[in-house]
């Protein structure tokens, strides 16, 4: 069979994900996807609407205005197909984790049970039109695997917002994102970099339930004394993984416990264009909250900041 291109199969995808396609078409189609990732996602995206078309259809709606009843059926399609989630499960170096994606863009990754199943909360976030299709997130999670391997430094994905619970949220979840890679602030931190210092435990809660951990870096998150508290669930080792993948050494501090020392770390005054040794001028009397803590001074400097004029962390650096 001779190969066909994706325009020309476009009208088979359609037909062959309505049933309404015949044997010739089917297999044309059958031959194309399995070489084709994106016509493959665009099938499956096809047989999730025709779903949802065949629901709507069951459903009653206004009988006295047939082109009322067209349009809120486009709309309500149009939502829908903006809403679907495709998804896959992937092995990595900190166990099963789930990519999931929109139009809009990456929408949810979870980690997930060791046994690789989807959890209730994993569902709900995915929503019931949710079509898993590994194929479709393959490129995802190749890029999240050099991240977690040191590879890469960031994760450039569109992100679809819609499933962060509030505004509060949303602002929590945008100032966490903005915090360099290799770095560290606190909750409070947090708090006072979205304008409400008093709101440490609903930033704490707004980060628990981030949709899009390790892309927008929570694990970057730490508390007031440095402790790594709350990851994924009581996780915390996972965060500490992370934070090492990144030049930040979380040391044991307890059986389950890791702390971030910041005696050991570069120092960055918040507004400021310099970074320090951790024992100039006042620093070391300061709350993490007003400070970036940085694990090298390479990350210092590529996210664009100078060594310190006064204390020159770059002729005395701090020991390996």
């Amino acid at each position: 069979m001779s190969e066909t291109s994706c325009r020309e199969i476009e009208p088979h995808l359609l037909a062959s994900a309505m049933g309404e396609a015949g044997p010739d078409a089917v297999e044309r189609v059958r031959v194309h996807v399995a070489g084709c990732p994106e016509c493959r996602e665009e099938l499956v995206r096809y047989r999730a609407v025709d779903s949802m078309v065949d629901t709507l259809r069951r459903t009653p709606g206004p009988a006295d205005d047939a082109t009322l009843a067209r349009a809120q059926l486009t709309s309500r399609l149009a939502d829908l197909r903006s809403r679907l989630v495709t998804f896959g499960i992937f092995p990595s170096p900190l166990g099963p984790l789930l990519i999931g994606r929109s139009e809009m863009g990456v929408a949810v990754v979870e980690y997930l049970p060791a046994s690789g199943s989807l959890t209730p909360h994993a569902r709900r976030l995915l929503g019931e039109e949710a079509v898993e299709d590994r194929a479709a997130t393959d490129g995802l999670r190749a890029e999240l695997l050099e991240y977690l391997e040191g590879r890469r430094v960031r994760l450039a994905w569109p992100l679809d917002p819609r499933r962060m619970r509030s505004d509060f949220q949303r602002r929590v979840l945008e100032a966490t994102a903005a915090l360099p890679y290799g770095a560290v602030t606190s909750y409070a931190g947090i708090a006072a970099r979205i304008g409400a210092p008093s709101a440490v435990r609903p930033v704490a809660q707004a980060l628990r339930w981030n949709p899009l951990p390790i892309v927008i870096p929570c694990h970057r998150v730490i508390g007031n004394d440095g402790d790594l508290t709350g990851y994924a669930g009581k996780r915390v080792e996972l965060k500490q993984r992370l934070l090492a993948v990144e030049g930040i050494q979380a040391l044991p501090a307890g059986r389950h416990d890791f702390k971030v020392h910041r005696e050991s770390m570069y120092t960055l005054m918040n507004g400021e264009v310099e970074y320090c040794l951790p024992t100039c001028g006042s620093l070391a009397e300061r709350p993490i909250s007003e400070l970036t803590l940085f694990g090298t001074r390479e990350r210092a400097e590529a996210a664009g900041f100078a060594p310190c004029s006064s204390c020159r962390p770059d002729l005395h650096p701090l020991p390996a």
